[in-house]
């Protein structure tokens, strides 16, 4: 006939549970808090991360002392096969600190690592105790309550492995939010003032005085700027980014060495359609870069395959600008040129586009495929007509800005 197992079961060493779980307790009631600290710090303290003081030894004790009352506590509540019960009101507990060493040690850059090998020698630190306090006759009390010492040691381990883990996530949220913030003062409506430069700098990781270089990207082209600096990333080069309403600028520091993941950005960046200003001397210098490089990739067209830099497109820009204040810089040569035929108004136009763009009588017939004595007669005819004669550099260039 089988009988229930009860609290009065002999083990195997010849005593009950009630008897095992009271010598147990006894053990664990000699346990001194401060003793344990004392040996805990006396090993940790010579960690690396922890030996250089960037954590207060004050801090270590404290939270030392409260990590080994909520151990000994939940060894205490632990039934007798060993099993921690881990009642509500200890598991609170337990996380507690837990969460309190996790935040704390995020916060000093201590790495996980070595954090988690700081918190195991609770382990060693509570094993080594409770074997000084026991006697021989204790020894299968030890063997049987030995998983359950690691098991309690281990889910405080991984109670504050997850407090670490989430503390660092925060920390890069706050940071990443707190650079942007930054970054965007560096592109506001108004330069930002050296205070705020060195901030960024700082946040940034970049001298105040790094060459730089910044991409505008409008419309549906970001979405390739977007691509550029996720290959730089994956290189482990960072671009850095800012978002206006329909366009997104990148900036990051020049890097002329062949083969390096910002070189490579930068010409990738560079064959892209966007806006593009080189060499921007300091982060003071961002603003007026950032509004250059937005307004030429406004300026970019479908033709447009590459980037616009300000030596290739001053003057649509020049004449993008005029525009906005009203001035037609060329009325009087297409109101001249309106009275012309349409075939002979088309010719003369391309003529003059020809001579502008390549400087030269005999570059400009071979672009038109006619002979030099037909393009002058042409030119000489488009100056009776308009009064410009296109062989004087200022007179000309008021077509090359109105015709870009």
């Amino acid at each position: 006939m089988s009988h229930s197992r009860t609290s009065h079961t002999v083990e195997n060493n010849g005593t009950t549970a009630d008897e095992d779980s009271a010598r147990w307790n006894t053990l664990l009631d000699g346990l001194g808090v401060e003793r344990l600290t004392d040996e805990f710090l006396a090993r940790v303290l010579r960690m690396p991360h922890y030996e250089d003081g960037r954590l207060p030894a004050t801090e270590l004790r404290r939270t030392g002392e409260q990590s080994f009352e909520a151990l000994i506590d939940s060894l205490r509540s632990a039934d007798a096969s060993g099993t921690p019960a881990d009642p509500d009101e200890l598991r609170d507990a337990k996380l507690g600190i837990a969460t309190d060493v996790g935040v704390s040690r995020a916060r000093a850059d201590i790495p996980v690592d070595a954090l988690m090998t700081a918190i195991r020698l609770d382990f060693s630190v509570l094993w080594e105790a409770l074997m000084d306090l026991s006697t021989a006759a204790d020894a299968p009390l030890l063997v049987a309550r030995a998983n359950s010492v690691w098991h309690v040691v281990d889910a405080y381990a991984s109670q504050t492995q997850g407090a670490y883990i989430a503390e660092r996530q925060r920390m890069a949220t706050e940071a990443f939010s707190v650079r942007q913030g930054l970054v965007a003062t560096l592109f506001g409506d108004t330069p930002a003032p050296g205070t705020v430069i060195d901030r960024a700098a700082a946040a940034l990781d970049l001298p105040v005085d790094a060459r730089l270089s910044v991409a505008v990207a409008a419309g549906e082209d970001a979405a390739a700027l977007r691509v550029s600096i996720a290959l730089a990333a994956r290189r482990g080069a960072e671009v850095f980014t800012h978002p206006f309403a329909d366009a997104l600028l990148a900036f990051w520091p020049a890097d002329n060495r062949p083969g390096s993941a910002l070189h490579e950005a930068g010409e990738r960046i560079a064959a892209l359609r966007c806006g593009l200003v080189e060499e921007v001397h300091g982060l003071a210098g961002l603003h007026d870069a950032g509004e250059l490089a937005l307004e030429l990739a406004q300026l970019a067209t479908d033709s447009d395959a590459t980037a616009l830099r300000l030596h290739t497109a001053w003057a649509r820009l020049a004449a993008s600008r005029l525009a906005t204040d009203g001035i037609r810089l060329a009325a009087d040569v297409e109101a001249a040129l309106a009275g012309c035929g349409t075939v002979e108004r088309e010719r003369l136009v391309e003529t003059a586009r020809a001579y502008l763009e390549t400087g030269s009588v005999a570059e400009a017939a071979a672009r038109l495929y006619c002979h030099r004595n037909t393009l002058m007669n042409r030119m000489h005819r488009f100056t009776a007509l308009t009064g410009v004669d296109l062989s004087i550099p200022r007179q000309a260039a008021r077509l090359v800005v109105a015709w870009a």
